[in-house]
């Protein structure tokens, strides 16, 4: 250790053929053509400095002549305080018969040098001290300057002792931090490993992008969603596919963000598409930088279209068929009147009597469209377990909102049932949201939800603590006076039920109201199809 350096330095075996480099803030350098000198404060590699790193961490782990580490090792410790005391004894004894003639005193540093690998700084002087005053007594130097000697003897011993300590100290330092840059450097290499197969591999597509707005990385995906079998996109502007997404990244600013957007997308092609973006964004050291997730939305869209389509069309025929039934009652009573009308002779040659009932006619057969169940509907199969647990995502939060609770008691494993999973999700959410307007203004708010299994179906009941039910006779007509919304609920619900052979019944309770849905196990229906 030198009075110019800050910090402790030491003497490294020279790295064959091997240039200068930089480890972190570890300096590594030429001194002399036989060592490179290492200073060591910490560790710190830096990312463009891999190269010289591997070489240093070879040149460290090399010494000319002799390695310390395999000297000092602590299994050696015993051994060694014991040759250092036996060499003080052996030093001390010959120093003692030759004292008229020769002192050998300076081969006191033998020993301390053996020791001060293993001891603390406080036991490595207590020894100095001890070999100092063992020279001065077996020399025969004048006794007048004994104290000025014993003095610069106890300042050159203890002054080994702690140089060769520190040396010692500062190779165990480097070797630790040498190790520490290697583990670190292997699991830095496989958490990039790791991240570039799982970028890979992503179905999503994932691309990077500079200030500038200039694509720097993108993956199969991505390359596979923007231009499928073209060039790649890396180094192209993400103007070009995601127009939305360049804005963002110019008016991005230094405020870091984590957001989405929807937004039009376009390949290479020219053909449009609607994407979804998951974008952040984050420094680097050649400025802000912008990640992004992409997925391709335009199969969803349609699915969802013809999804809403599809329903749209049912419930217009469930619709229709509640009109029809209404249409059908009023016809039934005019054609009766319209009978005994007929009776009258009067009448009977009337032209426009014969005609109104023509027309009477005409609208009864116009009502027969009331709706039965559909035999050309093929009823899908249904999880209700998953059902279920979706219903519980819808209606729990509006329900924690209003201070009521939810009580499930369902079965762990419920069968398969009969129907169309998006109509049976719109009958309970119906069922759901009439039980809470219910207990609105009830002192206890709390919905019940159980399940019970029969012979060949499952029943679903809804159990609030609501208001009740007045009327319950006329539940399931349709067009109530007094209902809160259409008044076609019910009788939608159970129309919907129905056509898929299941049903929806009211079951009296004191307080409250009770609704249960009655669902038809899969292998039974599809056992009554073959017979």
């Amino acid at each position: 250790m030198t009075g110019a350096d800050s910090h402790p330095s030491i003497l490294l075996a020279r790295y064959e053929n091997g240039p200068s480099c930089l480890l972190g803030h570890t300096r590594v350098f030429w001194a002399g053509s036989d060592y490179l000198r290492a200073d060591l404060p910490i560790f710190r590699p830096s990312p463009s400095h891999r190269d010289g790193l591997r070489e240093g961490l070879a040149a460290v782990c090399k010494l000319a002549g002799m390695e310390l580490s395999l000297i000092y090792r602590r299994e050696n410790r015993l051994r060694f305080l014991i040759a250092a005391a036996i060499l003080v004894v052996v030093i001390a004894t010959i120093d003692w018969l030759t004292k008229p003639y020769i002192s050998i005193g300076f081969l006191y540093l033998f020993p301390i040098m053996l020791i001060a690998g293993f001891l603390p700084r406080w036991q490595i002087v207590a020894v100095a001290l001890v070999c100092a005053v063992l020279q001065e007594l077996f020399s025969e130097l004048p006794s007048g300057e004994a104290i000025t000697r014993l003095l610069m003897a106890s300042a050159g011993f203890v002054g080994t002792g702690l140089f060769v300590s520190e040396i010692i100290r500062s190779r165990q330092m480097a070797l630790e931090h040498a190790e520490e840059v290697e583990t670190h450097s292997h699991l830095r290499q496989e958490a990039e490993e790791q991240l570039r197969i799982l970028v890979e591999s992503s179905p999503a597509a994932i691309v990077t992008i500079d200030a500038s707005g200039k694509i720097l990385l993108a993956n199969e995906a991505a390359q596979s969603l923007f231009a499928l079998g073209d060039a790649s996109i890396a180094g192209q502007s993400i103007a070009e596919f995601l127009p939305a997404l360049q804005s963002a990244v110019q008016t991005q600013g230094s405020r870091q963000f984590h957001t989405e957007l929807r937004c039009r997308g376009k390949r290479k092609n020219g053909e449009v598409f609607l994407a979804a973006v998951w974008f952040s964004n984050y420094p680097t050291s050649q400025g802000p930088r912008l990640a992004a997730i992409v997925v391709d939305l335009s199969e969803d869209l349609r699915d969802r279209e013809d999804l809403s389509l599809d329903y749209l069309l049912k419930n217009t025929k469930i619709l229709m068929g509640a009109v029809a039934h209404e249409i059908r009652n009023i016809c039934g009573a005019v054609l009766a009147v319209y009978k005994n009308l007929s009776r009258l002779s009067s009448l009977k040659d009337n032209e426009d009597f014969r005609a109104l009932g023509t027309l009477i006619e005409g609208l009864e057969k116009l009502s027969e469209m009331e709706l039965l169940p559909s035999r050309d509907h093929i009823s899908a199969a249904v999880e209700l377990t998953s059902l279920l647990d979706e219903l519980r995502v819808l209606i729990e939060p509006a329900y924690r909102e209003a201070g009521a609770g939810i009580v499930w008691r369902l079965q762990d494993d419920l069968p398969l049932v009969t129907g169309d999973r998006y109509g049976l999700q719109q009958v309970f959410l119906n069922l759901a949201r009439n039980s809470q307007r219910a207990m609105e203004s009830t002192e206890k708010k709390q919905l019940t939800i159980s399940s019970d299994l029969e012979s060949n179906s499952v029943v679903i009941r809804f159990e609030d603590t609501g208001t009740g039910i007045s009327s319950p006779y006329e539940l399931f007509k349709p067009f109530q006076r007094g209902a809160n919304a259409a008044g076609l609920g019910l009788y939608v619900s159970r129309a919907i039920l129905r056509s898929a052979g299941g049903d929806l019944q009211f079951e009296p309770r004191k307080e409250g109201c009770c609704f249960a849905v009655s669902l038809t196990r899969t292998r039974y229906r599809e056992n009554g199809a073959d017979e």
